[in-house]
């Protein structure tokens, strides 16, 4: 895309360095976004970056752990300090751990919720006070498929997501007054490193869940969407 829809704002992309979120994150700047790209690995994000400076774009790095709530406060006055505003959030960082719920340790449990839930709800109730300044706000989390449906072996994933669902459609009503639009994109199958299936050509690359956050926030204002599904073109329709 070359028209630049999303210039002179500013998006957190969480989960950056690889996968949906490189493609989203990517995408983001591609239109014209300053993105701050978080996760853990700096390595990856500084590939991420350099991508997309090369193709023209404005990203900065924020190493960081969304398990610790001093370092999201520091990504989030990071982002302020480099771009000076905050316009767009993804909540897309995930952990998954495939074992059955018998398996399952509360450890494991923990850190699970720790990342898919706890973290995109420290981050999404700081980044409100700065995304209320802003005449586009946008929280686009992205849940799962499973986040509308159970698969065996990914119990406690399964639970983050549903989990993830039901804040997203609560912070959506109460935000509703205040003009931040909050949406939900549900992934079916894609070809990311926390997939494990045996035939990796039946799965979708990131790009059309990267596509689905575009749309989210350029349709046309009179509008909106609240979720997404976007499955596999090899998967079941309405499944």
């Amino acid at each position: 895309m070359t028209d630049k829809k999303l210039t002179c704002q500013t998006a957190i992309v969480t989960g950056a360095g690889r996968g949906i979120g490189r493609a989203i994150a990517m995408t983001l700047a591609a239109n014209g976004a300053n993105v701050a790209l978080a996760a853990r690995t700096e390595e990856q994000l500084r590939s991420v970056q350099a991508e997309i400076q090369s193709a023209g774009g404005t990203a900065e790095v924020f190493p960081t752990d969304l398990t610790n709530e001093a370092e999201i406060d520091a990504l989030l006055a990071g982002t302020i300090e480099r771009f000076g505003r905050l316009d767009i959030l993804v909540n897309n960082a995930g952990l998954v751990k495939v074992r059955s719920i018998v398996e399952t340790s509360a450890d494991d449990w923990d850190q699970i919720m720790a990342v898919n839930v706890l973290a995109p709800f420290v981050l999404s109730r700081k980044a409100i006070a700065y995304l209320k300044d802003s005449s586009c706000a946008h929280i686009i989390n992205i849940t799962s498929a499973l986040a509308v449906k159970g698969y065996a072996d990914q119990g406690a994933y399964t639970a983050s997501k549903h989990a993830l669902l039901g804040m997203t459609r609560t912070l959506a009503k109460e935000m509703h007054d205040q003009g931040i639009l909050v949406h939900a994109v549900h992934p079916g199958g894609v070809d990311t490193g926390m997939r494990f299936d045996e035939d990796r050509s039946i799965l979708m690359n990131p790009q059309p869940i990267a596509d689905a956050v575009i749309f989210l926030l350029t349709i046309e204002a009179s509008g909106t969407v609240d979720e997404i599904h976007v499955r596999r073109t090899a998967g079941t329709p309405w499944g």
